[in-house]
């Protein structure tokens, strides 16, 4: 038998003795590294594993108007949640949920049966009534919840629809601005977390953790409830009365690039988008459509001719024979016969075809064109809403003798209507192009603090200030004594610009008795603080030119919104120039102190209310001097 010596064994030891405290420390270390450094994340995924969310959805942000008047907001819309592991008695459950829900009890009973940690009732259990919600929250049945939640709520039908847009189940933005800021408006979901085993059995020593929602920032927009009002009110009566294919209507502040109000026609209601075509829903026409201008365009012209010191408004003439050969191609004016000899003031006011060709080719090709990019034509505007337009302009090498005519009077070129209603500011509020904006500040929904404000952007300058007032004492001329009589408003100095623009068919002609027809105006012509445009889309029943349909709109617009923004009345203004079959307005004569048989005398043309006893007038309404339609009934008050 071998014998091992001491010092072997000795050897032997110590080498058991090393490798077993080399593997303690690596297990020590081991050990350590779990406590210390993976510990945090070992505990959260473990917790993880266990744990079970419930979502709570933030309510949206509420998109108000320039005042803070809420345009959209929210109410309660709960939404069903189930834990199947948790139901004790499923068929009873299901039977219960069918029951409040209004589904099958097929669905019901697949949905408390899955075999999934949590299930969201779709789409029955989505968005449910408080009725409901509390009917489901009177069974107490253990794994059923009612997960808070809301939906968008407009409390104005369909106003302003075009431009809010709408959100889906899962209030996510779709269209308009809840699309286009839907980031801001979302916010952040919260959840109650509560903990349970492998077999989705609540665990009773594990608290539940509830992380509440942070719901979305508020937008407030620059439009003004007041004008928008007005401004639907006018675009339902055109289509009450014309019957059009559509209608456009936009009100901007010309010193800032303000959106006050902006609508189309046909409308819908956020609330039921699926009940309508999508063509109308996805198309917010103002920024969308682009379309022949028309004699709208005129004033880029008029102000490019006049910036290069090309016309004297007052001494240049010009005599309109009724059409002009331009490269053999014959130019008609809309007159029969033409205007005859004329300043080319009176060619603005009436609107003179021939008139404007020649001011074109004063111009000439690089010049008009370098005027009409300047003014923000052929690119989009930079308005912060979806799907705006860029228009069509003629390619430089393709611009001809002809092209450059009928671009010079708005035919054969494609615009928008925010494009119109911009460049027209420019060209009266000093030169300053503007670029469009809506959003105006983003507020905190809790405090109702500005976070953040929108500050104008302008541009560029197009033309100098001495132009500009040019080009409007020309356009209020248009309105007193031309072709925008329509627009005319006793005590507000009003300018403008009518456009009748014929419309091209799917055959690349010219359609015949379909045109768009439109007015552009601003208020007051010597401070503009308000431009409207407005056109309507084949008007049915009626002479198609915007003098007679978009004009008389525009002026009511006009009238009311000025009023209700407090912008005061101003002299100095031209008179209007009255013609068949216009009627002059009546002046409100000084009555106080009349004799009661006194008063036929001087009302003649007024209808007469009298109250009160006695036989001298005490009182009157309206006052001395203002002015009235023929007929309208004024008030007086009789005494001793």
């Amino acid at each position: 038998m071998k014998r091992v010596s001491l010092v072997t064994v000795r050897k032997r030891l110590i080498t058991v003795f090393i490798l077993a405290a080399v593997i303690f420390l690596i297990i020590i270390t081991r050990l350590g590294y779990v406590q210390f450094v993976l510990g945090d994340f070992l505990v959260s995924d473990a917790e993880e594993s266990w744990s079970r969310d419930i979502t709570f959805e933030p309510e949206r942000g509420k998109i108000l108007d320039t005042e803070g008047e809420v345009l959209v907001g929210n109410v309660s819309a709960p939404t069903v949640m189930v834990v199947p592991r948790q139901i004790k008695e499923p068929k009873k459950a299901a039977q219960e949920l069918a029951r409040i829900l209004d589904m099958p009890l097929e669905k019901a009973y697949q949905h408390v049966t899955k075999n999934i940690s949590i299930e969201r009732i779709h789409p029955e259990g989505r968005k449910i009534s408080e009725e409901q919600a509390k009917a489901i929250q009177g069974l107490r049945m253990e794994g059923i919840y009612v997960a808070q939640d809301s939906k968008r709520y407009y409390p104005n039908g369909e106003f302003l629809s075009h431009v809010l847009g709408f959100t889906g189940i899962d209030n996510q933005g779709l269209m308009g601005l809840e699309a286009y800021y839907d980031e801001q408006l979302s916010g952040n979901p919260g959840y109650l977390s509560f903990y349970s085993d492998a077999k989705g059995k609540r665990m009773p020593n594990k608290a539940d953790v509830y992380e509440a929602p942070k719901d979305g920032m508020d937008l407030q927009l620059t439009i003004d409830q007041r004008v928008q009002t007005i401004m639907e009110r006018e675009l339902d009566i055109a289509v009450s009365k014309y019957e059009p294919d559509g209608a456009v209507a936009i009100a901007v502040d010309p010193k800032t690039g303000r959106v006050l109000g902006m609508s189309s026609r046909p409308n819908f209601h956020p609330e039921n988008y699926q009940d309508v075509d999508p063509a109308v829903y996805n198309r917010n026409l103002p920024v969308w459509s682009t379309y022949e201008p028309g004699s709208t365009f005129k004033i880029i012209t008029l102000a490019a001719a006049l910036e290069e010191n090309l016309v004297d408004l007052h001494e240049d003439r010009y005599h309109d024979s009724g059409s002009i050969n331009v490269d053999g191609a014959k130019i008609r004016c809309w007159k029969k016969g033409g205007h005859g000899d004329q300043t080319y003031l009176e060619v603005v006011q009436n609107s003179c075809n021939p008139g404007f060709v020649t001011l074109g080719q004063k111009l000439g090709k690089e010049k008009l064109f370098n005027y009409i990019d300047n003014f923000g034509f052929g690119e989009k505007t930079g308005i912060d809403l979806q799907g705006e337009g860029k228009g069509i302009l003629f390619k430089p090498e393709n611009v001809g003798p002809v092209e450059l005519a009928t671009t010079a009077f708005g035919q054969g070129v494609s615009v928008t209507p925010i494009q119109q209603v911009m460049a027209v500011a420019a060209a009266v509020n000093g030169g300053y192009l503007y670029e469009p904006y809506i959003q105006e500040a983003w507020r905190d929904p809790v405090t109702g603090d500005i976070v953040k404000k929108n500050e104008p952007k302008m541009k560029e300058r197009i033309i100098s200030e001495e132009t500009s007032n040019e080009v409007s004492k020309a356009l209020e001329s248009v309105v007193a004594k031309g072709s925008g009589r329509g627009a005319y408003v006793e005590g507000y100095r009003v300018g403008g610009k009518t456009g009748t623009a014929q419309k091209v068919g799917k055959d690349g002609k010219y359609m015949s008795n379909n045109h768009i027809v439109s007015f552009i105006g601003f208020a007051p012509a010597d401070d503009p603080q308000l431009v409207v445009y407005l056109a309507v889309d084949n008007p049915k029943n009626t002479i198609q030119f915007g003098g007679v349909v978009a004009a008389p709109l525009v002026g009511n617009i006009m009238e009311d919104s000025l009023r209700a923004l407090g912008v005061e009345q101003r002299d100095g203004g031209l008179e209007k120039e009255y013609k068949w079959p216009d009627q002059p307005m009546v002046e409100m004569p000084d009555l106080v102190g009349l004799e009661k048989d006194e008063l036929e005398t001087y009302l003649i043309d007024l209808n007469v209310e009298v109250s009160g006893e006695g036989d001298k007038v005490i009182e009157q309404a309206p006052e001395p001097g203002v002015k009235l339609e023929m007929g309208s009934s004024v008030r007086v008050y009789l005494g001793k």
